[in-house]
């Protein structure tokens, strides 16, 4: 009797002598000419977040407590609190984080026999290698290409920004040199994810960028360029708008910042997106996790740390669109844009500007006061 591999085993390549039948419910996949992958063979034109319990992130369940244990004020306190259970996406920005997330898998496995749920973990792949592709965003770092948390999916936004530079600034140098490390780093990455059953949606920018209508064609084909390039990995599922930004979902009306754009807002902007995507899977994420109030800016190109910002609608599946996957949490509420101290080696001059919250500490790192405006301000409220 022929042998049957397990999900996840070798089963082909190049002077491969082994078994080559895969257990029901895997396909040999061909990865390249030296490797075949029994992968799962679980159709993926799917939601990838229907059916599943959204997992809530425990780094900023913690910086939570910690903010709320600040917060003199009772209503406001009980506010911070609640933003608790509202998952967000961890951020793979450094390697200790990416040594944590074999803990959170093991959490949300646990979570999810216990509740008898099925748990969705949301990442975000972070400051892509510079070179050599030894990436430790690989599937093999994640240590999720072993079949040992088989009942939590992964869904992971690739590279947030570096793609709309490539789109709208090769003009500037640093941006021209960084052109070819970028496609190799963002196909490299997504073949190595789509190995591990992870879902995948490349970043898009935001309407105020990339949602001009002379910029959605050259968009559309840089995704499709390097989703091809990548062998049409089956897991990307789409692309994400407005990480980190604060524009709105559905704008009752256009705000005095979009000029004559017709995709004023982020639904606009994806769905006139979806129709040039195609052959590239046309769905989407959009990040409102800070976008709860509008017309706070003078230009669309403030993006640090605006002032009077609130929390935005949470995050959901019911988006009344029929190519928005989800609206989603992906910046962490709570930790800067950047900082506003021109001294620093990292200091950009929006984060000075007249629409900007300061003083600011760096970016990335936890920003007290700003969070409890975000808590104030939050729309629809806590």
């Amino acid at each position: 009797m022929a042998q049957v591999l397990p999900a996840f085993s070798q089963c082909g390549g190049c002077y491969w002598t082994g078994p080559t039948i895969c257990s029901s419910g895997s396909t040999c996949t061909k990865i390249n000419e030296f490797y075949s992958q029994c992968l799962p063979s679980t159709p993926t034109d799917g939601n990838p977040y229907e059916g599943y319990t959204v997992y809530a992130n425990p780094y900023y369940t913690e910086k939570i407590d910690a903010a709320a244990a600040q917060i003199a004020d009772f209503e406001l306190k009980t506010k911070a609190l609640k933003v608790k259970g509202i998952p967000t996406f961890i951020w793979l920005d450094n390697f200790a984080k990416l040594e944590s997330l074999e803990g959170y898998l093991r959490d949300a496995t646990a979570k999810g026999k216990a509740e008898g749920k099925k748990y969705l973990i949301q990442l975000v792949v972070y400051n892509l290698p510079e070179r050599d592709c030894s990436a430790k965003a690989s599937s093999g770092e994640l240590n999720i290409e072993n079949g040992e948390y088989p009942d939590v999916r992964v869904v992971a936004i690739i590279e947030p920004d570096s793609l709309g530079n490539l789109v709208t600034n090769l003009s500037v140098e640093k941006c021209k040199k960084a052109e070819p490390v970028y496609k190799i780093s963002v196909q490299y990455a997504m073949r190595q994810l789509n190995t591990a059953g992870v879902y995948m949606y490349l970043d898009a920018a935001h309407a105020g960028w990339l949602g001009w209508p002379d910029k959605i064609p050259p968009a559309a084909k840089l995704f499709q360029e390097l989703w091809e390039g990548a062998g049409s990995p089956k897991y990307v599922r789409g692309v994400v708008t407005n990480v980190s930004n604060y524009n709105a979902f559905r704008a009752t009306t256009p705000g005095p910042i979009t000029g004559n754009n017709p995709n004023y807002d982020e639904v606009h902007y994806a769905e006139a997106l979806a129709e040039a995507l195609p052959p590239f899977p046309a769905h989407f994420l959009v990040d409102q996790g800070r976008s709860g109030q509008q017309n706070l800016r003078t230009a669309w190109g403030e993006w640090c740390n605006v002032k009077g910002a609130g929390l935005g609608t949470r995050p959901t599946t019911d988006t009344g669109s029929e190519v928005v996957d989800s609206i989603v949490w992906v910046k962490t509420p709570g930790e800067s844009d950047g900082t506003s101290d021109s001294s620093s080696d990292r200091f950009d001059e929006n984060c000075v500007a007249a629409t900007s919250h300061v003083p600011a500490p760096e970016a990335g790192a936890w920003f007290q006061e700003y969070f409890e405006n975000l808590v104030r301000n939050a729309n629809p409220p806590l």
